[in-house]
């Protein structure tokens, strides 16, 4: 607990050991801000001295983590275990779908990849995902005094209800109360939050305590007509309105962010680097700690784009390797990744974009789709072949760049056993005597299976000073992340009506139960 940020147990109207239950928070759509609300909720019951722990039920996405227990859980319920100040645990999201194309996806259910399975196919065995779902809910009830939940999507998907798991199916099986986010910033809130309970059930509306309103910028005064008639219209308190908070560095669940904040430097000071964004990129997260980065200019390039000149390119994960390589081909990007190289550009291959940059990738059991090999870049000697098992594990070690000191943190999640004359020259030298990746001959071309790679400070400066930022110092990922949140749940104290909002998980004799407009708790 640091000075800026006393604990809010004395301005609680009970004992935060009082504390108990599993509170939901559901969105009106994707991208509400239900996994930003339940991280800056978790911190400030962490702060109050609660046991809190996160909890996704279902989560589909791209961007992983690897978990304490060897597991594999979405990236936003890793952000909201450390907004807990807990380790993250596989049970705190015990289905994760890991889409390989617009209607099939892997299933990883606590922690490990079960199966791949298609839209209609996966529907017939939510049965099946609920009872790991509830398993996971339980152990968590019975190690922590609340379990915050965020819901996917939105309740109102009128053809997700049967057999649904993620959101009122969830809570109506385990008796939680609701609360509702919606985004005012992509316009029609009140819309938003009035037809979301329409396309409810009576029972699930009743368990529908409120809202929160987020990313509101303007004076709160005009809006208040519009949060009066919305609690007369639906019967349900505004539990607060969040303001929209600029600059936070917190962890996508999905969604690839394509802006960065404005870089103070003259252009030609800035370090260019290029993200080509396939069609199933992966842990696009790994590059956070660039886009904070004020020395570096950040871009991702899309479908139809051409690669623009660059100091380097990095590619990224993928979950269906050779399928993305085909999409590189097909946009021309490989010719701009020979020139890039040829004008004495820096190349590095993340995970999958590892795998792309050698001789051939082989899939012979049709593990990403159909079985095959397909020709790689050819950039480095080496040949992957796509294994049955998953690895899955936490890494630490040096990078092998200037002295070899530069310390690296991070993850493994692939399939890909790689084999060839290329790994003779490490990339990296990970704890246990054990090596990665490859540097080409010429030094311009690295190639690593480890996520995470500019996370620690050491390794991000070593990395920028060797694509051609000279002097570069690595910024401190994980600082601006706790600073992100702390900032969040300094928001949520002083926005929501906490009182009110917590009520269902106190005792009812503790809790004075008064309008559900009263003062919001103060963090000092």
């Amino acid at each position: 607990m640091t000075a800026a940020h006393p604990p809010i147990s004395h301005a609680l109207p009970y004992p935060t050991g009082d504390l108990h239950g599993t509170l939901m928070i559901q969105g009106t759509t994707s991208d509400a801000g239900k996994s930003t609300v339940v991280a800056g909720l978790c911190r400030v019951l962490a702060r109050a001295g609660v046991a809190v722990a996160p909890f996704k039920p279902q989560n589909m996405a791209l961007n992983s983590a690897v978990t304490v227990d060897g597991g594999e859980i979405g990236r936003a319920q890793a952000l909201q275990a450390q907004a807990a100040r807990i380790a993250p645990h596989t049970d705190m999201n015990p289905v994760l779908l890991k889409p390989s194309s617009d209607i099939g996806a892997q299933v990883i259910i606590h922690g490990r990849a079960r199966m791949d399975l298609d839209a209609r196919a996966y529907h017939a065995y939510k049965p099946q995902a609920m009872a790991a779902v509830l398993e996971s809910h339980t152990r968590l009830r019975e190690a922590y005094g609340v379990v915050m939940v965020e819901g996917a999507g939105s309740p109102a998907e009128i053809n997700l209800r049967a057999r649904d798991i993620a959101n009122m199916g969830f809570a109506e099986r385990v008796d939680c109360p609701v609360v509702i986010v919606a985004d005012i910033d992509r316009g029609g809130v009140f819309a938003h939050l009035v037809g979301t309970l329409d396309c409810l059930s009576e029972s699930e509306r009743a368990r529908v305590t409120g809202f929160i309103i987020n990313r509101f910028r303007g004076d709160i005064a005009l809006l208040q007509p519009g949060l009066d008639w919305l609690t007369e219209r639906t019967g349900k308190p505004v539990f607060g309105v969040l303001p929209y908070l600029h600059g936070l560095h917190l962890d996508a669940e999905d969604a690839v962010v394509a802006t960065q904040g404005a870089k103070h430097g003259a252009p030609d000071t800035l370090l260019r680097v290029i993200v080509p964004v396939l069609p199933r990129i992966s842990n696009h997260t790994d590059f956070d700690a660039l886009r904070a980065h004020p020395g570096v200019d950040l871009r991702f390039v899309g479908p139809g784009m051409p690669i623009p000149p660059a100091d380097l390119v990095i590619l990224p994960g993928s979950k269906s390797v050779r399928a993305d390589l085909a999409f590189l081909r097909a946009n021309g990007w490989t010719d701009a990744l020979a020139r890039h190289l040829r004008y004495g550009g820096k190349l590095i291959g993340i995970c999958g974009g590892m795998q792309m940059l050698g001789r051939r990738v082989h899939d012979p059991d049709g593990r990403e789709g159909p079985a095959g090999t397909s020709d790689g870049l050819g950039f480095l000697d080496f040949d992957t072949t796509l294994a049955p098992e998953k690895q899955l594990r936490q890494v630490s070690g040096h990078l092998a760049l200037e002295d070899g000191s530069a310390t690296v943190c991070g993850y493994e999640i692939h399939l890909g056993v790689t084999e060839g004359p290329a790994l003779a020259r490490p990339a990296l030298r990970l704890d246990g005597d054990r090596a990665d990746g490859a540097v080409g001959e010429d030094g311009q071309v690295l190639a690593t299976y480890v996520h995470g790679l500019f996370d620690d400070p050491a390794a991000c400066g070593a990395l920028l000073r060797w694509a051609g930022l000279g002097g570069a110092q690595g910024v401190d990922l994980d600082a601006l992340r706790e600073a992100s949140i702390d900032r969040l749940a300094d928001s949520m104290a002083a926005h929501l009506d906490l009182r009110a909002m917590l009520a269902p998980l106190a005792p009812l004799a503790a809790v004075p139960m008064g309008d559900a407009k009263s003062a919001p708790l103060p963090l000092k």
